[in-house]
């Protein structure tokens, strides 16, 4: 009993087969979307569309949301505290928010920069600025849905008198009402 194999024999392909095989240059962007669209059905236009139109309603949505996590009432207080005399900031000042009637709202302490930040309701306060070393800084603000309130408060050496260098200047009405009276006095009996 001999066996007998087959061979199996692979056809030969031509080079100019082989030629025609390799990528050819490629295509200009022009013809590229050409294919493209004559590839693409009206059904398929629709549901790209039809997508497109479902991601802009999300997007749309989460703005909306955004607006509804940031009350429409509210507003921020920026209060950047900084000394009279050298204009270096003041970092371990007590900056006391009241509302009119001098009920605490809130209690900030400056950062490094001598800057603190606290979002309030929509209406008036009185910010007051304190330190040990120097007089207490009052200021009324009044706060605006939306929108940021800055005050920068200068702290004075406490114990300056009305017509000191430390007290000219000063952001207090009583303070430049009567250091301007004394300037006065001064001025009329010329000493």
């Amino acid at each position: 009993m001999t066996m007998r194999t087959e061979q199996h024999r692979i056809p030969s392909i031509p080079d100019e087969t082989l030629a025609s095989a390799a990528p050819s240059a490629p295509k200009s962007p022009w013809a590229a979307c050409a294919s493209i669209m004559l590839g693409l059905t009206l059904s398929r236009v629709q549901a790209m569309v039809g997508t497109l139109a479902g991601i802009a309603s999300v997007i749309g949505v989460a703005f909306s949301l955004v607006q509804f996590a940031h009350p429409a009432n509210t507003g921020e207080l920026v209060a950047i505290v900084q000394a009279a005399d050298s204009r270096r900031s003041v970092s371990d000042a007590i900056i006391e928010v009241l509302t009119m009637q001098n009920a605490i709202v809130a209690t900030l302490t400056p950062d490094s920069t001598g800057q603190a930040t606290k979002e309030l309701r929509e209406g008036v306060y009185v910010v007051r600025v304190r330190h040990p070393r120097y007089a207490a800084e009052v200021r009324r603000i009044q706060v605006l849905p939306r929108q940021t309130v800055e005050i920068r408060a200068t702290l004075r050496a406490a114990g300056a008198t009305p017509d000191s260098a430390a007290a000219r200047g000063s952001s207090s009405p009583i303070q430049r009402a009567v250091g301007g009276g004394v300037n006065a006095v001064r001025k009329v009996f010329r000493f």
